[in-house]
């Protein structure tokens, strides 16, 4: 695998109709600066918007992975993401003046060839790999779908379907090697549907620009030669339309014998794309979709940012501690007498803190709570907790040195046990529902395994006044 980012030495532009909207479009790719990424820009909108090609973005995946921000959509991208993915491009614009790529032959060996004319162009920056280093899983049982991300430092993929069907039957494919299999390998991999599909979509108009020379079609129904004619009639396809007697539409021959489940590949690498990082893992798919692709990388992508939020603020992991007091500092606002962590153990980003704070019989409350008998006020407590949701909250956002934590309500607050000098607090914060700029946090503080206090919070994110450093 490629060490340092890469992007395209010229621009490229290919045309053609999109599969499901049909709509005829220009699609231009440009080279980008480093650390750039991939975004899609709508040419044809006002003010050109881009949408970069992040899961966090994407807003459908009935029938393709589609993209949206801000009013600029783009349907069924999967495809130029695997191009680019399998190309190894790290920074790219793909600029186009419609709603959808074309189609091309239902793979994605249009986009490829484009790259591959426009050329390769070595950047100075390193690649930034997610390296995977815990198991990562997603889990359908309704549908029997399951992927699953393993540690390996490469890259690898395998994928299974089985559809019960004759003309398919269980398939499976593996990648081992990016630089050498993805071009001859998966690339030319076309897009299938079952005749089924195919009739329904048509009725809702949903493939517009499909056609026989786009798309495999495998034969799950019989139907006579006059509904044949009508399905053609309706899809604009000229050619006469025929069952085949290899279970394919027209007798069309795969390119290769387990061609869908490579497309399958195909179309994951794509997905996976939207995670914004290169990741160095193993995959296994079994049963793979849009749908599940995309969350499989939402699950990743969230990995990647607590990565991204621990190099960020450390660059040593002391101990056990994933930030350490210099740290905390960097995030949140806080100073003596009123910084109430010491160290953050754990961070699930969007999802869950753990920190802890030492009681020390030096702490200057003791002095007044109470004379001779010290015992940390219970409003300390609560916001210990509190500024332990900060750090979460803060690391949820991308520039957390802009943005305060303000504490609107604290509901169900509960002491249990006292908290005296020698204790050490282990804080648990879990995130709940999130809106706009507010959100609701659970937190429990322990000392050893018993609880001693728990509150459930609600906050919100406000600007900081630049004035204040």
């Amino acid at each position: 695998m490629l060490e340092l980012q890469r992007t395209i030495a010229e621009p490229v532009t290919l045309t053609g109709d999109g599969l499901h909207t049909g709509a005829k479009t220009k699609l231009t790719f440009k080279p980008a600066p480093e650390n750039h990424g991939v975004r899609f820009v709508r040419v044809d909108i006002e003010g050109a918007p881009e949408v970069p090609a992040l899961c966090d973005h994407v807003v459908d995946v009935s029938r393709g992975t589609t993209l949206a921000l801000d009013g600029a959509k783009v349907h069924t991208v999967e495809h130029v993401l695997a191009a680019v993915a399998g190309l190894q491009i790290d920074n790219i614009r793909v600029e186009i003046d419609g709603p959808e790529p074309p189609v091309g032959d239902g793979s994605a060996k249009l986009f490829v060839d484009a790259l591959a004319k426009a050329g390769f162009q070595q950047q100075t920056e390193p690649k930034d790999y997610l390296v995977i280093d815990r198991a990562v899983q997603y889990e359908d049982e309704e549908r029997q779908v399951t992927i699953v991300g393993l540690p390996l430092d490469d890259f690898r993929a395998t994928v299974m379907i089985d559809y019960q069907n004759p003309a398919l039957g269980s398939q499976h494919t593996g990648l081992f090697d990016l630089d050498k299999e993805f071009v001859p390998e998966f690339s030319t991999s076309r897009t299938f549907c079952f005749l089924s599909e195919v009739e329904e979509l048509s009725k809702q108009g949903l493939i517009k620009g499909g056609d026989l020379d786009n798309a495999v079609v495998i034969q799950d129904k019989e139907l006579d030669q006059s509904a044949l004619d009508e399905l053609s009639g309706k899809l604009n396809v000229e050619k006469t339309v025929k069952m085949g007697g290899n279970g394919i539409l027209n007798d069309k021959a795969l390119r290769f014998k387990n061609e869908p489940a490579r497309h399958k590949l195909l179309d994951l690498l794509g997905d996976l794309a939207l995670i914004g990082a290169p990741i160095k893992a193993q995959i296994l798919a079994a049963r793979p979709g849009h749908k599940a692709n995309v969350e499989f990388a939402k699950a990743v992508r969230k990995l990647y940012l607590e990565k991204q939020i621990v190099k960020k603020y450390q660059n040593v992991k002391q101990g056990d501690a994933v930030f350490d007091i210099e740290a905390i500092q960097k995030i949140l606002p806080h100073r003596y007498p009123f910084l109430l962590i010491d160290r953050v153990l754990e961070v699930e980003f969007d999802k869950r803190v753990v920190a802890s704070k030492n009681v020390s019989a030096n702490e200057p409350f003791f002095a007044g709570h109470f004379p001779g008998r010290p015992i940390m006020p219970g409003v300390l407590i609560i916001e210990s907790m509190a500024q332990a949701g900060g750090v979460l909250l803060l690391n949820s956002i991308p520039d957390p040195t802009k943005k305060l934590v303000m504490f609107m309500q604290i509901n169900n607050a509960k002491f249990r046990k006292p908290v005296v000098p020698g204790d050490q607090l282990r804080l648990e914060i879990e995130m709940g529902k999130r809106r706009a700029r507010f959100v609701t946090m659970f937190g429990k503080a322990y000392v050893g395994n018993t609880v001693v206090a728990e509150a459930e919070f609600m906050a919100a994110l406000m600007d900081r006044d630049p004035s204040e450093g």
